[in-house]
Order: structure tokens, then sequence, then C-alpha cells
């Protein structure tokens, strides 16, 4: 049996040549940003149910999360 996901804000979701960013997750509705390359800022916001959305990825991949940024040295003067 497939281990079952947990729906985060920030994860993107690739559905053939579109990817779907989740902009904002609420208890019943997830916002969601399309569009054609995973880091681009441009697209377009739809609001869905959970349910709706759950389906909509349903086919869908879930890309890797991006690294986080390396932390800087703070040298004291």
């Amino acid at each position: 049996m497939a281990k079952p996901l947990k729906l985060q804000q920030g994860q993107v979701w690739k559905q053939g040549e579109q990817f779907l960013r989740i902009v904002k997750l609420e208890r019943l509705a997830v916002e969601y940003k399309l569009t054609t390359a995973p880091a681009s800022k441009g697209g377009k916001n739809i609001q869905v149910t959970k349910k709706e959305f759950c389906r909509l990825i349903k086919n869908a991949e879930l890309l890797p999360a991006a690294p986080a940024p390396a932390p800087r040295v703070v040298r004291a003067e």
C-alpha cells in the first residue's frame, strides 16, 4: 500500500507539460498557481476545494523540494 502524501504549501506537482505549485493551503481549500515552468513567477492562480485538487494531482508527479541555500558565515569585527 502506498504511503499517503501530505499536502504542503510550496509543493510543486508536474502534470503533463504543466506545473502546479501550492500557494495557499487551508483546511478545505487549496489555492495553486498553474505555470509552464516549475520556478516561474507568472501564471494563473486558481482556488479549488482540497478534494478537487487531490483528484487533479492523482496522476501527477511530486517534484523534489529545492535545496535550501547554504547559511552565510557572519564574522564579528
